[in-house]
């Protein structure tokens, strides 16, 4: 019979039986104890998630009357504009460029009207 190595030339077919068997139980082994070990990281990075999101909020700071909101770039001059079309028109701003609100400084905001 051909085989790949000349030194298993002599070796019964219950011995090659016992060795494949042990062979794939040394492979089940090591994926059994890989599987248990990605389970247990699972399960401790969830609970840290957890924990992680349990933490107490800070407590914002408070806004006085001349002060700006925390996160603002200052205040906008408003030329002949109302609040309300101010609000939708930095807001459709905000969704063009594709960047937060809050990375945006408008400075003043005017009416141009057409001649």
């Amino acid at each position: 019979m051909f085989l790949a190595s000349p030194a298993v030339e002599g070796i019964s077919k219950a011995d090659a039986l016992v060795a494949a068997i042990l062979g794939y139980a040394v492979v089940f082994v090591g994926l059994i104890l890989l599987m248990i070990v990605v389970i247990i990281l699972g399960k401790s990075m969830v609970k840290a998630a957890k924990t992680k999101k349990e933490a107490p909020a800070t407590v914002a700071p408070t806004v006085t009357d001349d002060a700006t909101a925390p996160g603002s770039a200052g205040e906008v001059k408003l030329y002949d504009v109302p609040d309300r079309t101010a609000a939708m028109l930095m807001a459709i701003v905000a969704e063009k460029t594709g960047r937060p609100l809050n990375e945006l400084r408008f400075k003043s905001i005017k009416e141009v009207k057409e001649v």
